[in-house]
């Protein structure tokens, strides 16, 4: 009986949607900014590029429900740090050793400044998946300077069109109302900060241990689970992500058995750009299934996919299963009030 009940109880947490507040253009002006700079890029013929300033356009995502002024400025310092982000990844890609360090120290450094300024989701996510890209890319001297232009430019590109999008939105809606003032605290900003990028640094080694080959997608499940409400809502999401993957990988490999040239590619990332801002806010799950091969598209389709879908879709699943178990161990000491308090007096007394 415990049992049955048990299992329902998970059902239903699995198949439960939530209300949104979205209006319905967000969706296609995030699609915008994510698939216009692989239009340019095509017609250019440089999809590697035009993948990388798609990875830029993502900065969309943090746009704020503020007053005009307030939302184009955070929008800025968000691009500055995505395309930071992305240029410390290529340096560790040069420089191996500093892969488990940068990005431990860039998910820190993130996930403090976005805690302090209580940012709504996505929060660090974005800004580790591009440094992870940046990492574990195949990206090399000119090559890598171009792509770090490339992720910048598509972040101007998503501040014009969260510009215009703002406008637009203002005049039909009003100016949203201030939210009250965050009030945070040293635990808030500073051991959860530490802990999940200690976390972040764990599945990173546990990928190089097991030998994954360009495991980016280890770190973003780690702290996509990581960063669950409680733990009962990050126990939630692991499994929401796995069984989204898994699904995603068969979405995948359908897409991958059509030749896709430049412009199928572009078509193909703004529908599931356009798909999965639609759907993240009613089911994190669904959404993850079209999140899989918009990431593998992101950052494999600009070498025409030369590890076979099959290979890719074995890795891919291994990547999520590692970086959501240790996720979940990181939310598990999240919210332990034993344990951050530990944590937190050993950080106080190096007056962290």
């Amino acid at each position: 009986m415990a049992m049955r009940q048990f299992l329902f109880d998970e059902w239903r947490a699995l198949a439960s949607l939530n209300r949104s507040d979205r209006p319905w253009e967000m969706p296609a002006a995030a699609a915008l900014a994510s698939g216009l700079p692989i239009f340019i890029g095509a017609a250019f013929g440089e999809l590697g590029l035009g993948l990388a300033a798609s990875l830029g356009g993502l900065v969309f995502l943090h746009l704020p429900a503020t007053r005009l002024s307030h939302r184009m400025a955070w929008l800025m310092a968000c691009s500055f740090g995505m395309t930071a982000s992305h240029a410390l990844g290529l340096l560790g890609h040069l420089v191996p050793a500093l892969v488990v360090p940068l990005l431990v120290t860039i998910t820190l450094l993130v996930t403090m400044v976005v805690r302090f300024y209580a940012a709504p989701p996505p929060g660090p996510l974005f800004f580790v998946m591009a440094a992870a890209i940046g990492a574990y890319g195949p990206a090399h001297g000119r090559d890598a300077m171009l792509q770090v232009g490339a992720v910048a430019m598509g972040t101007v590109l998503a501040v014009a069109i969260a510009f215009l999008y703002s406008l637009y939105i203002v005049s039909r809606h009003g100016v949203p109302a201030p939210s009250p003032p965050s009030q945070p605290d040293f635990d808030l900003v500073v051991t959860d900060s530490v802990v999940m990028a200690a976390f972040v640094g764990l599945s990173l080694l546990a990928a190089h241990a097991l030998q994954l080959e360009r495991p980016y997608w280890v770190p973003v499940s780690c702290l996509a689970v990581i960063q669950g409400a409680s733990l009962r809502a990050a126990w939630t999401r692991q499994l929401q992500r796995i069984l989204g993957t898994g699904l995603g990988l068969l979405l995948f490999l359908g897409i991958a058995q059509v030749p896709l040239g430049p412009w199928g590619v572009a078509v193909v990332l703004t529908a599931l750009a356009l798909v999965i801002e639609t759907l993240v806010v009613r089911h994190y799950g669904l959404a993850t299934v079209f999140i899989t091969p918009l990431a593998i598209l992101l950052a494999e389709a600009g070498q025409g996919f030369v590890t076979a879908p099959q290979q890719l879709m074995q890795a891919r699943l291994l990547d999520t299963v590692v970086g959501a178990l240790l996720g979940l161990a990181g939310a598990a000491c999240l919210h332990s009030p034993r344990f951050r308090a530990r944590v937190g007096a050993g950080l106080r007394r190096l007056r962290f």
